[in-house]
């Protein structure tokens, strides 16, 4: 249970609304345009509290500059409850639309399984070549789930 400090100094138990927009304050204050993203920790929180509310797959990209601040995050693809098609392309033009040097690209498995399946290994291998071409480095990939994968941490990058 959350509670709050209201107007006379006494505290109140938070409703859905507050803690909404607490979650908003803590979003803004640790994942805004130019904020380096200098922890695995720091970008497995960031990405989790964006994507983990939806019911179908997300496939979102955080493009970083040359010293990996933030350029933009994106969702570039949906999917359904099992799955969403990502195409190489479309990622390769929105990094060198948004001038990023790095990404990191996350999606999220509806079902808390945060294992990443066999599609998700070669559509990693995939995207990390063609993005190679063009020098743009792939610094990780996140699966969430109840917890947060890290394809970088587990070697697969």
């Amino acid at each position: 249970m959350l509670f709050l400090r209201g107007t006379n100094n006494r505290y109140r138990v938070a409703d859905e609304d507050d803690v909404i927009f607490e979650a908003i304050q803590i979003y803004n204050r640790t994942f805004s345009k130019g904020e380096a993203l200098t922890s695995a920790d720091k970008a497995k929180d960031c990405i989790k509290l964006k994507l983990a509310p939806f019911e179908h797959e997300v496939f979102m990209c955080l493009f970083l500059d040359n010293q990996h601040r933030l350029i933009a995050c994106e969702e570039l693809f949906r999917g359904t409850i099992d799955g969403a098609s990502v195409y190489p392309r479309e990622v390769v033009k929105s990094a060198l639309l948004h001038n990023a040097a790095a990404l990191i690209m996350a999606h999220n498995h509806p079902s808390g399984i945060s294992e990443p399946s066999q599609a998700d290994k070669v559509i990693t291998e995939k995207l990390k070549a063609a993005l190679a071409l063009i020098d743009i480095r792939v610094l990780d990939h996140f699966i969430v789930g109840e917890s947060v994968y890290s394809f970088a941490e587990h070697g697969l990058l």
